[in-house]
C-alpha cells in the first residue's frame, strides 16, 4: 500500500507540475526512478500476493514463485507500457486527449 501511495503521489505531482509549465522534459523524467521504484514495489507486492495464493493450492514455495513471478513481470510490463502511451497522449494533446467518455 505504501508503494501505491508513493506511486500515486509522484505521478500526481509530476503531472500537475507539467500542467503548470507544459515542459516535455518533465514528462520525460516521469519514466525515471522517481516512478520506477514505487512501481517495482507494487509489482513485488503483487508477486508475493500471487505466490501466496498459489501456495494455498498445495504448491511449494519455489513452484508458487516460479508461476507468480512471470505473471507479475508480464502484467507489470504491459501496465508500464500503457502508462507510457497515456503520458505521450497527454503530452501531445493535453488532458482532453484522454476523453474516456467519447463512446
Amino acid at each position: 500500500m505504501t508503494s501505491g501511495y508513493a506511486f500515486s503521489t509522484a505521478l500526481q505531482q509530476s503531472v500537475s507540475e507539467w500542467n503548470s509549465k507544459r515542459s516535455t522534459r518533465i514528462l520525460a523524467t516521469l519514466r525515471g526512478p522517481q516512478l520506477q521504484v514505487p512501481f517495482f514495489g507494487i509489482c513485488a507486492g503483487v508477486c508475493v500476493f500471487l505466490a501466496s495464493g498459489i501456495e494455498l493450492f498445495g504448491f511449494s514455495t519455489k513452484a508458487a514463485y516460479a508461476m507468480g513471478a512471470p505473471m507479475t513481470l508480464l502484467c507489470g510490463l504491459l501496465i508500464w507500457s500503457q502508462l507510457g502511451r497515456i503520458l505521450l497522449l497527454i503530452e501531445e494533446g493535453g488532458s482532453k486527449a484522454l476523453d474516456l467518455d467519447a463512446f
